[in-house]
């Protein structure tokens, strides 16, 4: 392996260093910020990860709230339960976990969310700040992935960024992040899917690739120049081992890779409590 590590630990640790102060201040004027979660159904994957939130919530200093609801639920139920989490003060940001089961509608419950509330950054007013470059809530995962570039020192501005994967939550977001005009950003980004035949004409010229499609080893060694920067934010289960979309043997090309775990993971969740916090403020 030649290619440098970019850890996500050591980011996450510093954002949350800074959720950390920003929650001793508001403290002060007697407000905790609270994160909830709204899960449906039993998915294993989901759990895992709706836990590591409230795990990192209690890290940090926030409160936490979950509701759990049956795979049975049904869709009034579903937006029933968004409506208590809008209405609730002691409430700054929440998610809905993605995916819900089969017959819900995730994009009716994420429009019945309060803009305001939106921790993930991913309902359409904060989209539309996003490309507006309006202050709001950053998707958490792009979010994540280009405070990776900064803390590394990796030059995005002017750049050639190939992302694989067009999903809503991350590689479409990530695309319109990362072409904006500031620090971590300003690239030329070029946004490919696995339907595209030759993926690797594209990738073969990026300074930067970012994966994001969920497909297991998608980014192979002979995709990548020489020296180029590669992220791993796509991620599948092989079993119960976590697969990442970047196969390992990448290393052995690249200037800076994510690791297999340890990667973008922990700056995702890290940013879910900064996005809190900023509503927190926010809301005082």
């Amino acid at each position: 392996m030649t290619a440098k590590l970019l850890s996500g630990i050591e980011v996450a640790e510093a954002v949350i260093a800074d959720v950390r102060n920003r929650v001793e201040r508001l403290a002060k004027q007697n407000i905790q910020p609270g994160l909830g979660t709204i899960l449906v159904g039993d998915d294993g994957p989901s759990q895992s990860y709706v836990r590591k939130k409230h795990e990192a919530c209690d890290h940090a200093g926030l409160r936490s709230f979950h509701l759990q609801l049956p795979s049975s639920t049904s869709q009034q139920e579903l937006l029933d339960a968004v409506d208590e989490f809008n209405s609730n003060n002691e409430i700054d940001g929440y998610i809905i976990q993605y995916p819900v089961p089969k017959g819900l509608d995730f994009n009716e419950a994420l429009m019945s969310m309060s803009p305001a509330k939106d921790a993930d950054g991913l309902h359409p007013v904060n989209l539309g700040k996003l490309v507006l470059q309006e202050e709001g809530p950053v998707p958490c995962t792009p979010a994540g992935i280009q405070a990776i570039l900064i803390h590394y020192g990796i030059e995005v501005s002017g750049k050639e960024v190939v992302i694989i994967g067009r999903g809503p939550t991350l590689g479409r977001p990530l695309s319109l992040l990362l072409t904006t005009k500031q620090e971590g950003a300003n690239a030329a980004v070029t946004v490919v899917h696995s339907g595209v035949k030759d993926l690797a004409y594209f990738t073969r010229r990026a300074d930067i690739v970012i994966s994001a499609a969920g497909v297991a080893s998608i980014v192979t060694p002979e995709m990548i120049k020489p020296g180029a920067t590669v992220i791993s934010g796509g991620i599948s289960w092989q079993g119960k081992r976590l697969m990442p979309d970047v196969d390992e043997s990448c290393a052995d090309v690249a200037g800076w890779i994510t690791p297999r775990l340890g990667g973008v993971g922990p700056t995702t969740v890290a940013m879910l409590l900064r996005n809190t916090v900023l509503a927190a403020e926010a809301r005082k």
